[in-house]
């Protein structure tokens, strides 16, 4: 449905270098029937699909490790985050994505993914919807070391982690992605490990 209070006015582009970064002038109808301009910035990053893998008989999780600048410039010494596997659609439909992204980064060929929710992580500012999944795995699921693609300058650390462990790291700060911490909450709030 669209929202017949806001007016696009005009879109620049600010910067198209990795992703594309826009600024929008609209006008918005407000309460008291007057018309009011502002500009907004929106990142348009395209939007991705993220997994949590999780083994119900070893009570384990599977994350990832890797640098992230963003996290550096903003004071995370090391630039070093624990995540869940995450990855850009690309055009490609969430599960198929993420079934992708799961064997390229962990090392794990998953058949099935289960979707549990979607949702806008920083609405504010980025266009993103993440396409959240779970699905079991096991030893006999692992294919490769995972690690990553060269090519894309990957360079990605595979930890299997015990979920409680997993669930201390959030309350020590060493586990601070937010889609991390949704995923594993979810786990624990459906009582699966």
């Amino acid at each position: 449905m669209q929202n017949n209070k806001i007016e696009i006015q005009k879109t620049e582009i600010l910067s198209d270098n990795w992703y594309t970064l826009k600024k929008i002038t609209f006008g918005i109808h407000k309460k008291d029937g007057t018309v009011e301009t502002q500009s907004r910035e929106a990142y348009d990053r395209g939007n991705g699909a993220v997994i949590l893998l999780y083994n119900i008989t070893s009570k384990t999780v599977i994350l990832t490790k890797q640098f992230r600048m963003p996290t550096y410039i903003n004071g995370n010494s090391t630039g070093m985050m624990i995540e869940a596997c995450a990855g850009l659609l690309d055009n490609d439909h969430p599960e198929e994505c993420i079934k992708r992204e799961t064997e390229e980064e962990t090392g794990y060929k998953i058949s099935k993914a289960e979707k549990i929710f979607e949702a806008y992580m920083s609405p504010g500012s980025v266009t993103e919807i993440l396409h959240f999944f779970v699905a079991e795995y096991s030893n006999e699921m692992k294919t490769s070391k995972g690690g990553g693609l060269e090519d894309e300058g990957e360079e990605i650390e595979v930890l299997e982690i015990d979920f409680e462990k997993a669930l201390e790291m959030i309350d020590t700060g060493e586990i601070n992605d937010a889609k991390t911490i949704m995923l594993l909450q979810h786990l624990r709030i459906k009582n699966r490990l």
